[in-house]
Order: structure tokens, then C-alpha cells, then sequence
């Protein structure tokens, strides 16, 4: 039996580190990545820059992302955030990250961000482009990882479609299923700006579910076409499941380009907001 030395001092607890949490602003060209979630065996944007965040900090670290980008998608504004107890200069860590990472991925900002701050549930919007060219020869050589080619369109006829989605809606029909996911989504922003040969579409909502950006383009291109009509592509706002009519864009025409988030006052309610399940009024009741 050990002896016990009243006149010891009490064993201390070691304070716990201190953590503080960053905001990270990426860019990558997702040509050679299976996407942003981190996958065994694959080369994913996630999985990148935890490894070489991990190597630098000399800890490990996981990211939570403001949208998951598939396989072949860009990005010039995707958020993510990491909690650390690491000391960090965020202009020297820059500087570092660009030596570890491939020329394919790149931190742009870092910064210290509250608790509260959560890249994922506190966003309230973001914006993509989807780009095409309608020239003959088809994209630039040095767009050609980030512009789609397409025939000639009639872009009043796509414009007009366009508007048919807007607001708030159930986009089952331009969305892949995903258990126990809601396809209820408020499209804000769906523009269509021509310049020469390139044509941008703009998209803007709440939040999106999976491949429904390409969908919406797709669905828009064939109105374009000559192949579908605006009030079809309206129609599809009646389904309530994946609409097999409906040709998903390629991938490697679409960037995730911004992501907003509210002021730093407003970030819990607004977490609160998003994790709340959202559904709308059947037709018919409520004054309808």
C-alpha cells in the first residue's frame, strides 16, 4: 500500500488547450479530384488539404466544408472551416501551404473566426457558374478544363425557363436521391449572360442538393436546343422524384464561386435556421 503525505500538494489537472477556429477560402480545379469529400484510395480535395494542413500544424485536422463539390467541379470560393490548438500566423501559413499543396489547390484566405461560425450551417447563400462556349471550334485550349462546348441556343427561350424555377420549390426532379435529404430549396439567382461565344449561367439559392446546378443546366440547354419547351422545364417542378428526361451538364463546366454568410452577431440563429427541415404547403390550402 503506498503511503498518502498529507503535507503534498494536490496533483493539478493541466489546463486544457485553448482551440480556436479558422475559416479557410479555397480555390481548386477539380479536373483530377473524385470531388471534396475524402474518400479511401482516391485523391479528393478534402483529403489534400488535411494531409498537408496536418504536416504544417503538426496535428490533425478536419475540415467542414460550405458545399461538397463532385468529382471534376471547380471552385474559386469554397469555405471550409478547422478547429486547432496550434499557434497559427495566418500570412505565414498561407505562404506554407502554397509549398506543400499541388498547383491543382490553394488556401486563399485564413483567418480566426467565433465558435459560432460554422461553414456549413451558417451560410446563407451560394453562387455558382456553370460555362459554355457556343464557338465552332469549341472551348479555348486554356479553358478547355472549365468550358463546355455547345451548339448554337436560343437564349431568350432559356432566359424564359429559367425564371419558370425560381423561389421556393421541391427540386426533386433535378436532384439524386439521398436518404432522409429534403430537395426543398429557394433558387434566387438563375441568369444566363452571353459574351461573344461564352455563355455563363448564374446560380444562386439557399443551398443546393446533389447535382441539381447541373440538372437545372441541362434541362435549360434543352430548351436551347429547340429539344423542350420553358413550360416543361416548369413541369418538373410537379415531380417528386429524379426525372430521368432531365440530361445532367457535364462536370467540369461548373465553379462553386462565392458563399455568403451573415453577420457575426447573427451565426447561431442562423445555424439554428438551417438545421431545421423545411417543407412546403400542399397546394390548395392556406389562401391558395
Amino acid at each position: 500500500m503506498s503511503e498518502y503525505d498529507p503535507g503534498a500538494p494536490e496533483p493539478r489537472d493541466e489546463p486544457a488547450p485553448q482551440v480556436t477556429r479558422f475559416r479557410l477560402d479555397i480555390s481548386y480545379d477539380g479536373t483530377d479530384f473524385t470531388g471534396w469529400a475524402r474518400q479511401p484510395g482516391l485523391r479528393t480535395v478534402q483529403g489534400q488539404l488535411e494531409e498537408s494542413l496536418g504536416k504544417v500544424l503538426r496535428e490533425p485536422v478536419q475540415l467542414t466544408v460550405a458545399g461538397r463539390t463532385d468529382a471534376g467541379v471547380h471552385a474559386e470560393g469554397q469555405v471550409a472551416h478547422f478547429d486547432t490548438s496550434a499557434e497559427v500566423d495566418a500570412d505565414k501559413l498561407i505562404h506554407r501551404m502554397a509549398k506543400f499543396l499541388p498547383r491543382d489547390v490553394r488556401i486563399t484566405g485564413i483567418r480566426p473566426v467565433p465558435d459560432e461560425f460554422d461553414a456549413r450551417f451558417s451560410a446563407i447563400r451560394r453562387h455558382y457558374v456553370y460555362r459554355l462556349t457556343t464557338a465552332p471550334y469549341g472551348p479555348d485550349p486554356l479553358a478547355a478544363r472549365s468550358v463546355v462546348g455547345c451548339r448554337p441556343v436560343d437564349l431568350e427561350a432559356m432566359r424564359a425557363a429559367s425564371r419558370t424555377v425560381l423561389g421556393l420549390h421541391d427540386f426533386a426532379a433535378f436532384c439524386r436521391r439521398r436518404e432522409g435529404a429534403t430537395t426543398i430549396r429557394e433558387l434566387q439567382r438563375y441568369e444566363w449572360v452571353r459574351d461573344g461565344h461564352r455563355l455563363d449561367a448564374y446560380v444562386s439559392a439557399d443551398a443546393f442538393c446533389w447535382s441539381m446546378v447541373r440538372s437545372l443546366v441541362g434541362a435549360v440547354l434543352a430548351v436551347g436546343e429547340g429539344r423542350r419547351t420553358p413550360e416543361w422545364v416548369a413541369g418538373l417542378l410537379e415531380e417528386r422524384q429524379r426525372s430521368s428526361s432531365v440530361t445532367v451538364a457535364p462536370a467540369h463546366g461548373l465553379s462553386l464561386i462565392a458563399v455568403d454568410y451573415p453577420p457575426e452577431s447573427d451565426l447561431a440563429v442562423r445555424n439554428a435556421q438551417t438545421r431545421e427541415v423545411r417543407s412546403i404547403a400542399p397546394r390548395g390550402c392556406c389562401g391558395d
